[in-house]
């Protein structure tokens, strides 16, 4: 595998539960673990059900969309509860999906959390998006790419932390509009 491989990670930004109706998303287009090529952003809603179809459109209009070989998430939500259906991800897009989960997801709590904040719908999408590995310090779950390639594709791009590039440098600039400023904790 090529080691700049061009790949694209998503990040939320901060927000407040109490006053926010949407948070930004940032996107950011790497070569490997290297090079920044490019950033996309656009809204959700906090824990509505609009994070797939965003990210779906947010990829299909993109100029580097034929050059992408993976996507990366941080997590299968954005804003809360805005789960990602990875399955449908990656059917509309015919990119490879990795969600990174930086600790083991304690499943039966989110379900219950989800069942009685009455979202018992989102607990599908949780089902869906299926078994979770893990890899060196990270937990991943895949839609449309073997473990095997998985494990390619963040060892290239898992230059400066064992978070994937993409991922990190779109967390520090969320957390840059958010706050006016990165706390550096990526």
């Amino acid at each position: 595998m090529k080691k700049e491989i061009r790949l694209l990670g998503f990040d939320d930004s901060a927000f407040n539960k109490f006053k926010d109706k949407k948070v930004k998303v940032i996107g950011c287009f790497f070569r490997g673990g290297s090079f920044l090529d490019g950033v996309l952003s656009f809204d959700v809603e906090i824990d509505g059900m609009d994070s797939t179809q965003k990210i779906i459109n947010a990829i299909n209009k993109s100029k580097f969309k034929t050059q992408i070989q993976a996507i990366l998430l941080d997590g299968i939500a954005f804003g809360g509860f805005n789960i990602i259906d990875i399955k449908e991800l990656f059917n509309k897009t015919k990119i490879p999906m990795i969600v990174v989960i930086r600790r083991i997801p304690n499943i039966s709590k989110i379900k219950l959390t989800l069942a009685i904040l009455g979202m018992k719908k989102k607990i599908k999408l949780i089902e869906k998006a299926g078994k979770v590995h893990k890899i060196g310090k990270i937990y991943v779950q895949c839609s449309g790419v073997s473990l095997n390639h998985a494990k390619q594709i963040l060892k290239i791009s898992c230059t400066h932390s064992y978070l994937p590039e993409p991922i990190r440098v779109a967390h520090l600039i969320g957390a840059g509009l958010y706050f006016g400023e990165s706390k550096g904790k990526a």
